[in-house]
């Protein structure tokens, strides 16, 4: 991924982040209330927030690299699996499926931020 596009897909990220957590603070919030799953919603909505930042991050400290390397997809399927997941999840979809999911995601994440301080001591 160029350094480009990881900006461009974390501002993406980013303001579908600002999207859902408007979305379950007022359309969804009485369901998630009921459900138990506000925080969960919030949880997802933070994570991804913070994910598309550090690609917006990795995009800018890389300008002028050919690439941003395996941490920007790290980040950008860690986001969409680990967020992604708990959205649906909160929205009662089928837990058998999304639940593994939830910590794949998880562990992707955590390896883009260790890929990002490998990379980042090694330039």
């Amino acid at each position: 991924m160029s350094a480009r596009t990881a900006i461009v897909l974390g501002a993406a990220l980013a303001a579908l982040a600002v999207i859902l957590g408007a979305f379950g603070a007022h359309a969804l919030k009485e369901r998630l209330v009921e459900s138990g799953s506000l925080e969960s919603w919030h949880t997802a909505v933070r994570f991804q927030m913070w994910h598309a930042l550090a690609l917006i991050l990795l995009g800018a400290v890389q300008r002028g690299r050919e690439s941003v390397g395996a941490a920007g997809w790290c980040f950008l399927a860690g986001a969409v699996l680990f967020s992604g997941s708990l959205y649906g999840l909160c929205l009662d979809g089928p837990g058998q499926v999304l639940g593994p999911i939830t910590p794949l995601g998880g562990v992707l994440l955590i390896a883009g931020w260790v890929l990002f301080a490998w990379r980042a001591a090694r330039d």
